[in-house]
Parts: C-alpha cells; sequence; structure tokens
C-alpha cells in the first residue's frame, strides 16, 4: 500500500457523516454519497433519508447502515445524534428546498457541522439565522454550490485575483436548460408526473421561484466567486412560459456592481434543446475569459492585443490553487462528481484539521454558510424586482 492511500485510510476511520434524504428517486442524494466516497475520509453512518420511515429503513439497510442509526425524522437524527460519544462529525442536507432551513438548524443546534443543499432557505431572514448560529457555534457550514469544485473555476478566480484581466468592466453569464420545456409535472404528462419537476415547481416545498432559486443562484454563486464582484443593484423580469405553472421557468437579469462593473444573467428551465449549458464570460480593461460547464476542462483566456490561450485541466502551468484540485494527468476529463468531491475533500480537510488541533490549509476554501445567504438575497432581489415590473432593486 502507498503512502498516499494508507494517509486516505487513516483519514477514512477520522469522520462519519450523516444523511437527510437520498433516498430512492433521489437525484442528488446519491451525487454527494458517490462524491464522498471518492475520498475515502468520511463514512456514512447515520441516516433519515424519505418522510417515509420504512423507505429510510429500506434505504439503510442498503446502505449497510446500523438499525439504530436510521431515524424517522430529521429532529430526532439531531436529537440523538447530538447525545452519542460516537456522534457523526457533519451532516449533509439533500432534501427538497423548504426543509434546508429547519433540519440546519436542528444540528447546528446539537453542534455538528453541516453541508447543505441550495438554496440555503425560503428566506433572508432564515438564511440570516443560520449564519448566526454558525458563527456563534464556531462550526463549519458548506453549501453545495457544485460549481465552484471545478480545478479550471479555481484556475479563473485566480486569473482575476492577480489582475490578468485588469479591472473587471463586463460580466455575462448564463445558465439555460430545457428540462422543463414541457409541463412534466402534472400527472396527465404521458409517463406520468416527474419526481423532481414536481417539487421543484411547487411554491410550497420550493420557494418563492423556481427557475431562479434552483439554477439562477448557481450564476450569482459563479460570478461572486470568480470574481469577488459584489452586487449593488439588479433589475430582474422573471417569467413563465409553461401555461399553468406556478414559479418563473425562465428569467433575465441587468445587474451593477459595487465598484462599476455590469453584468448580464439569464437562467432558464425551458430553452429546448438545452441541457446543462451554465457559462460565464468575464471583460476587464486587460484581458478576457470564458468557462463552459459543458467542456469543464478548458478555460478560454486572452490578453488584450495577445493571441487567445486554451487552458487545459492538468497542465503544468496552473495556479496552486487550481492544481489543487486536479485528481488525474490532463487528457482523462473530470466532471461534476469530481467537482463535488473536491469542495468535500476541502471541508473534511478542514473538519480534521480542527480535530488535530492545527491550522487548516489556506487552499480549502468551501461555499459558506455567507455564501448561501448571499444566493437568497440574490433570489429575494430579483422576485421583488420583477414584482415591481423589473424596477432597480
Amino acid at each position: 500500500m502507498t503512502e498516499e492511500k494508507e494517509k486516505q485510510c487513516e483519514q477514512c476511520e477520522r469522520l462519519s457523516y450523516g444523511l437527510v434524504g437520498g433516498s430512492p428517486g433521489s437525484f442528488i442524494g446519491p451525487v454527494h454519497r458517490t462524491a464522498l466516497a471518492m475520498n475515502n475520509q468520511a463514512k456514512l453512518t447515520a441516516g433519515s433519508f424519505s418522510e417515509s420511515f420504512e423507505k429510510t429503513i429500506e434505504t439503510g439497510r442498503e446502505l449497510g447502515l446500523d438499525p439504530e442509526r436510521t431515524y424517522s425524522d430529521f429532529s430526532a437524527m439531531a436529537e440523538r445524534e447530538g447525545a452519542r460519544e460516537d456522534r457523526i462529525d457533519f451532516v449533509v442536507i439533500a432534501v427538497p428546498n423548504h426543509l434546508h432551513f429547519p433540519a440546519a438548524k436542528a444540528f447546528l443546534q446539537q453542534g455538528i457541522d453541516v453541508i447543505c443543499e441550495k438554496p440555503l432557505t425560503f428566506s433572508v431572514e432564515e438564511a440570516n439565522e443560520l449564519v448566526r448560529l454558525t458563527r456563534e457555534s464556531n462550526l463549519q457550514f458548506m453549501v453545495a454550490y457544485t460549481y465552484t469544485g471545478y480545478p479550471m473555476v479555481r484556475e479563473a478566480r485566480s486569473l482575476v485575483a492577480s489582475g490578468a484581466l485588469g479591472t473587471i468592466r463586463v460580466v455575462a453569464a448564463e445558465y439555460p436548460q430545457g428540462w422543463l420545456a414541457d409541463p412534466i409535472e402534472r400527472s396527465e404528462v404521458p409517463g406520468g408526473a416527474n419526481r423532481q419537476a414536481s417539487w421543484r415547481t411547487d411554491p410550497r416545498y420550493s420557494g418563492i421561484s423556481g427557475c431562479v432559486g434552483d439554477i439562477g443562484t448557481h450564476i450569482e454563486n459563479l460570478v461572486h466567486f470568480v470574481t469577488c464582484l459584489e452586487i449593488d443593484k439588479l433589475s430582474a423580469r422573471l417569467e413563465i412560459m409553461v401555461p399553468g405553472r406556478l414559479l418563473d421557468d425562465n428569467a433575465y437579469m441587468l445587474l451593477r456592481y459595487k465598484g462599476g462593473a455590469t453584468g448580464t444573467y439569464w437562467c432558464s428551465q425551458v430553452a429546448t434543446g438545452e441541457e446543462n449549458g451554465l457559462r460565464i464570460r468575464v471583460y476587464g480593461d486587460k484581458g478576457a475569459l470564458a468557462w463552459s460547464h459543458e467542456n469543464p476542462n478548458i478555460l478560454r483566456f486572452q490578453r488584450k492585443g495577445e493571441p487567445v490561450q486554451i487552458l487545459t485541466r492538468g497542465s503544468g502551468y496552473l495556479s496552486p490553487e487550481a492544481a489543487r484540485f486536479v485528481r488525474v494527468p490532463a487528457g482523462h476529463p473530470e466532471g461534476y462528481f469530481e467537482a463535488f468531491a473536491n469542495l468535500f475533500r476541502s471541508f473534511c480537510n478542514v473538519l480534521i484539521a480542527r480535530k488535530e488541533g492545527r491550522p487548516s490549509d489556506p487552499l480549502d476554501t468551501f461555499p459558506t454558510v455567507e455564501d448561501g445567504a448571499r444566493g437568497i438575497k440574490f433570489i429575494t432581489d430579483c422576485v421583488a424586482s420583477s414584482q415591481l415590473d423589473s424596477a432597480w432593486v
């Protein structure tokens, strides 16, 4: 066994985690489990996987959990895990949006670190409450903004921070999908209702916004992560393209950032033919860059007056910030699972460092509860602007 493998095996014994959500039919729950397993740093030891306790028991049995650590709901799980000597080190919350706040709060109050899906909460007030609890408890809280885990997104951030683009003037970002171009959330659609579509288009479970809350918040987070720009004002138009739908499925935003830069965002879940087309372009007075999620191992960079450079993941010229997140040599594609795994590795590294009483590595960064709260402010302001006929908010 190599020294690296031995180290990974040691880490595997250091942390344990619990999962809320992720029952059969879940999309994101298995993604979290798979990505965490890739790092061999934490073992799943507890869970409340479904509103149905029978399904939770069945899922726990399939995953090899101790029946005593499969719980009927997240409240019981938080209370009973918090009282155990061998309590979980952190919890992953992978349930529909309406449960994010109460579940995260329950575990924070037990002193348990949290990883939570986005959007963080239903309201700004709830988001601020989670920020307060996290700070007061001195806990770690990661929000699963996946795309910040890609190495070439880290390289883009490093280029901007180095001044290679100069002063940022314009940002253009979009996230088109086409999976909701038809009303697949309705049972009368041939083949029956789509479970993911059903809750994502229902304000009881999704919140005040559909498309902006689901994927527009990824745009806001990605732009902020790469550029560190703070939004000053925005003007938004949220649209419902599929008749009878209750929440937005297409949206446009104009933005003014503090410092003078401007931006345009577009997100859509009714863009027929599109799959998962997250893209960002950043233009400064000295250079520009562009990155696309559907070709994530490439970063396009150009200095003013010079030829375009195509930077590739795994190359020796990448910054330490990007190189740290590379898993296999250049030419071997890395994607969605690896991006998740990169964020989880940084999160676990920080928890391990705390256990060992040493400082964590500054390169181990991930989206925090503050990032999640900013995302909720963005969603809330977009809805408010749209309701005021796209007034600047």
